[in-house]
């Protein structure tokens, strides 16, 4: 298998998309895989969706892909309605087209949450607020009967890897376009990775290596700004919440 670039939860983050891709070339990255969540935000989704489209990556469908095309617009929450304004049918077909997980070869599972969960965090649990690292058992029930040696998941915008005693990896490689942010689901929480840096990862045969690139998060943070997100705006400068 070539190298690889992993990434995830672009979250319509263009320049970040843009900075992550030159980071991996420079790494001898061959092949490029989404897991997911690419356009939901205050920031540039129909421009992130023609990109995504034209470079035609295998990419899965994350919790908010699922939730531009079957909540009402009405009762969306502000960043799908965004994203939602901004989409044409056509990029709405191609989120339709995605599907929910899938394999790079035999060996490498792509999930968005897990493999049977698009909103279930993998390797954090959220408790009491904030999301906490999970334990081994958490982690080896939602990985579940999975074969798989490597499994790559997305949604928690967090980077870690973790070997189980089994020998199967699971490895997330943090968000490309968002580096913190709030939810409501299961219970109200936040998470906050600190910095501004937009994340993804290379697999090079079975081994995970995680990158934390700089780009102009300061256009994007002005970008949020102008389309009334003053919260998405300190969290892409800061990498926390307000």
């Amino acid at each position: 298998m070539s190298r690889i670039a992993i990434l995830t939860d672009i979250h319509g983050n263009l320049p970040a998309l843009e900075a992550v891709i030159a980071d991996a070339e420079t790494q001898g990255c061959t092949g490029f895989a989404n897991l997911g969540d690419s356009l939901s935000g205050p920031l540039w989704p129909a421009e992130t969706a023609n990109l995504l489209m034209d470079l035609d990556w295998p990419t899965i469908a994350g919790n908010h892909e699922r939730q531009l095309l079957t909540i009402d617009r009405a009762r969306m929450g502000a960043s799908d309605a965004f994203a939602r304004d901004a989409l044409s049918d056509r990029h709405l077909q191609w989120l339709a087209s995605l599907p929910l997980t899938l394999h790079l070869l035999s060996d490498v599972l792509l999930c968005h949450g897990t493999p049977t969960d698009d909103l279930e965090h993998f390797l954090y649990t959220v408790d009491s607020g904030a999301a906490r690292e999970a334990t081994v058992a958490e982690m080896v029930e939602r990985a579940g009967d999975r074969g798989e040696p490597l499994i790559l998941c997305g949604h928690t915008h967090l980077p870690l890897i973790v070997t189980l005693k089994d020998g199967r990896t699971i490895a997330n490689p943090g968000s490309v376009g968002l580096q913190a942010y709030d939810d409501d689901h299961p219970v109200p929480y936040r998470v906050e990775v600190g910095d501004p840096c937009a994340r993804y990862a290379i697999v090079d045969g079975l081994a995970v290596t995680l990158r934390a690139i700089d780009y102009d998060h300061a256009a994007a943070a002005r970008r949020a700004d102008a389309n009334g997100s003053a919260g998405w705006a300190v969290a892409l400068k800061t990498g926390r919440m307000a």
